[in-house]
């Protein structure tokens, strides 16, 4: 069935703020919710290949099917879309991105829509799951989606294979539990406060086609840098297209799960692996925030969604702020800032 959009079309500016693809993924999600016509012009002008790419594109065809949109411009490169949606349709779905590209990003694009279309969906996705420039699946599976969770959306996560940067190839599907409406979310327990509990401090590397001896050094160094000699600690021994590592430390339980993450990469030992990720985790830590900045980026929409809600974060990224704009653009809905000092925001709505 087609549903008549009789709203004008609302223009964006894709070089905006941080000027890469953060704002054709919120601004397609948001047309789809709204049902409201969009032109997105000069996308991903901030970027050094400007335009369209693989992952991007798939974002685009993604939306486009899961609710019989009319599109123009969905090509690589292309700097300029048009994106009229009709009625999101629940249903069975896969993607496949052809490259390492990032199959979260584009799930994301998707989520929120589907899981408030009425009914039940499954999406399968093939591409890059760990790829280092974007949130990795393990971030999306054991942070954003206990996020979610206490918003009153679950989903359920089947991985198939993992996918590292360059080969891709990854593999998993995400079964989504359709809801009526998102409840706010209220994140503003310190790291700190959840670190103080060993329970709460996990350290985990997965490995794929890597010895265990380089896991086992990772968790040792991050271990004896944070003093986390209690923490739980897990070799996940993975299967993937092609050979990979990643490294992770996490902070929290349940519904708040602070995660930092680093790709192994050839000539990079072990110890700096674990090393960069304890920096980010220590930074986190001393500010006192409840939730670090990739989280807080990915919190925003569904905020908005569900009219209320705040947490606490760390200085504010080029990613957050341009979400914001384009979330009030689009919607009207104004997402506040509040800075408490100078390492420490409050990101609310009332």
């Amino acid at each position: 069935m087609t549903t008549k959009i009789n709203k004008p079309t609302i223009i964006i500016d894709g070089s905006k703020g941080e000027g890469g693809g953060q704002v054709l993924r919120t601004a397609l999600s948001l047309s789809m919710l709204l049902n409201q016509p969009i032109e997105i012009k000069n996308i991903r002008a901030g970027r050094k290949k400007p335009g369209l790419k693989r992952q991007h594109l798939t974002c685009v065809l993604a939306a486009q099917k899961i609710c019989n949109a009319h599109v123009t411009g969905a090509e690589l490169n292309s700097q300029n879309i048009t994106f009229v949606p009709n009625q999101v349709q629940a249903g069975e779905y896969e993607f496949k991105i052809g490259t390492a590209g990032s199959t979260v990003l584009v799930c994301q694009t998707i989520l929120l829509p589907l899981a408030l279309s009425g009914e039940s969906s499954t999406v399968s996705l093939q591409g890059g799951t760990h790829n280092g420039m974007s949130p990795s699946l393990t971030f999306f599976e054991h942070s954003f989606m206990p996020a979610l969770k206490s918003m009153g959306l679950n989903c359920e996560v089947t991985t198939h294979k993992l996918g590292f940067f360059p080969a891709g190839g990854g593999s998993w599907q995400i079964d989504i539990t359709p809801l009526t409406s998102l409840k706010p979310c209220q994140l503003e327990r310190s790291g700190a406060e959840l670190e103080m509990q060993q329970n709460n401090c996990n350290v985990l590397s997965i490995v794929a086609g890597v010895r265990d001896s380089v896991a086992n050094r990772e968790i040792k160094e991050a271990q004896a840098l944070l003093n986390w000699a209690n923490a739980n600690t897990e070799i996940d021994r993975a299967k993937a297209y092609g050979n990979g590592n990643s490294f992770h430390l996490s902070v929290g339980q349940a519904k708040q799960v602070a995660m930092f993450e680093q790709i192994g990469e050839l000539g990079l030992s072990a110890e700096r692996v674990a090393g960069r990720a304890v920096k980010s985790l220590k930074h986190y830590l001393k500010s006192g925030a409840a939730v670090e900045e990739h989280l807080a980026d990915q919190l925003l929409l569904p905020m908005a969604l569900a009219g209320g809600g705040s947490f606490t974060t760390t200085a504010l990224s080029s990613h957050t702020t341009t979400n914001i704009d384009v979330i009030a653009q689009l919607s009207g809905i104004k997402i506040k800032t509040q800075q408490l000092n100078e390492h420490l925001w409050k990101v609310y709505l009332d």
